[in-house]
């Protein structure tokens, strides 16, 4: 079986020892049967997809279109993009060896790391198990996938459905909660992906360091938007349009790439708020049109951020709640309490914060004055502005005029910095995520120098100043007895 229920009696040893030899005997290396692994991914998507569909809609009740649009179609292109270029990834890289090892060929071989573990995470419970399992399978590693208790339906899909369209003794998944987890942390393993909150991210580091154990973190953080001033209604309405896919349509603002506020100067916050307004209503006229909070406990944490009396006084549409349907009206606040808690902890949720500033030029200061984000989104035509926001603040992605895509384009990494995570995928850079780029170098026994070796003598100290000066000329003159 390639799927296993709550953590065994006995641990996971015998699991981990199991993949182990997997990748001992060769299998995973194979680049025919790396594609195999794809093929079966993409076969997964492609024949389970209104399974899918229903999974997603039983744990997050996400419309089948928004389902399609940030997990599946997403996952389809991404591994097609792995599959045509898989061949070219794996392949060695020739790289320049220094003239005076002639004849010499160095090269960089990507080889895998072994057996990898990857937790996933309850928002995008398909994407952000396939995503990266895509990537570890191209590289060549076995895998066991810890999905998140938090979304069952999806969970066990997975626990079903892997087996059958990939190797069983190579990708297993595990269910259960944190105790399994941490379980399965008690074990070496050769990388570990984690995706969630800083809380458990603490943990796993905590876990891995017993066996230094590599780590990739994707955590949470506040995603700030940046809107210039835009002079016409068009590009007006095409950025809010683009915001409200960012935030109310991505899994009702619960995902770590989602829009978390707002900085806008004070004077265009007025028209700013009217279109947000108008366009909220146009994109909401169904239930349907907007995912639900994920469970209780999320939706008393977001509850409470508008049962503080200053938050409740800032809101300008919205804040209706129906603990029954899990549902929060989309929200915006106008220059909320920066010390309060929605301006102080990631809001994972419709909830969307606006605050002004006298200068759009101010935006850069308030948000070096927070910790590094995911993403930095901004609305502008302004080059120099665009500019100014790459070159003086620091987060793991810029997107101007846009909100999210940017998760979607192979040819970008995704990752944090600093407290918003460390470690990048997506495309090659999954790849090289589950890769370890041995340096080869290969010389023959055609030439050899005497300088390298004592005893010593100013001779061959200088000598060896040509050499790491690359000064070949001088170094010549100096083999033949031209010059010392």
């Amino acid at each position: 079986m390639g799927s296993m229920p709550e953590k065994p009696r006995h641990g996971f040893g015998s699991l981990v020892t199991g993949l182990q030899e997997v990748c001992e005997s060769g299998i995973t290396k194979d680049l025919a049967w790396r594609r195999s692994q794809l093929k079966g991914i993409i076969r997964l998507l492609t024949e389970k997809e209104e399974e899918m569909f229903d999974v997603l809609r039983d744990d997050l009740g996400k419309h089948r279109a928004e389902s399609y649009r940030d997990e599946i179609g997403a996952l389809v292109k991404s591994v097609n993009h792995t599959l045509r270029n898989l061949e070219r990834w794996a392949a060695p890289e020739k790289v320049q060896a220094p003239l005076v090892s002639f004849p010499a060929t160095a090269l960089v071989v990507p080889e895998p790391l072994g057996v990898v573990l990857v937790f996933s995470c309850w928002n995008l419970p398909l994407g952000l198990a396939l995503e990266p399992l895509s990537g570890a399978i191209a590289a060549g590693n076995a895998v066991v996938v810890k999905p998140s208790e938090f979304a069952p339906a999806t969970a066990a899909f997975l626990a079903s459905n892997l087996p059958k369209y990939l190797d069983p003794r190579a990708v297993k998944v595990i269910l259960g909660g944190p105790e399994v987890g941490e379980q399965l942390m008690e074990h070496r393993w050769d990388k570990v992906l984690f995706t969630g909150s800083a809380r458990t991210g603490r943990i796993i580091l905590t876990k891995a360091a017993k066996h230094l154990t590599p780590v990739a973190l994707e955590l949470g953080s506040k995603c700030p938007c940046i809107i210039d001033r835009l002079d016409s209604k068009r590009d007006t309405q095409i950025a809010v349009n683009r915001i409200f896919g960012g935030k109310w349509s991505l899994c009702a603002g619960q995902a770590c790439l989602a829009i978390d506020y707002i900085l806008v100067e004070e004077e265009f916050a007025p028209a700013l708020i009217e279109v947000l307004k108008s366009t909220v209503k146009r994109f909401t006229t169904t239930p349907d049109c907007m995912a639900r909070i994920l469970n209780e406990k999320h939706f008393k944490r977001l509850s409470n951020y508008l049962k503080d009396r200053k938050v409740a006084a800032s809101v300008v549409h919205g804040g209706s709640v129906n603990p029954k349907t899990l549902t929060i009206e989309p929200t915006i606040l106008l220059n909320p309490p920066l010390d309060s808690d929605i301006m102080t902890e990631e809001i994972f949720g419709p909830i969307l914060p606006i605050i002004t500033v006298k200068k759009i030029e101010d935006s850069m200061k308030f948000v070096r004055s927070k910790p590094k984000p995911l993403a930095i989104y901004a609305f502008t035509r302004n080059e120099k502005l665009k500019s100014r926001i790459i070159n003086e603040t620091s987060s793991g992605s810029v997107t101007f005029n846009d909100a999210v895509v940017q998760y979607v384009v192979e040819g970008l990494p995704f990752g944090g910095v600093g407290q918003s995570g460390s470690g990048q995928y997506h495309g090659k850079y999954s790849f090289e995520l589950f890769s370890n780029k041995k340096a080869v170098f290969k010389r023959s026994f055609l030439i050899e120098f005497m300088f390298r070796y004592p005893p010593w003598d100013n001779g061959k100290i200088g000598m060896l100043r040509h050499v790491f000066n690359t000064n070949y000329v001088l170094l010549l003159l100096g083999l033949i007895g031209l010059r010392r």
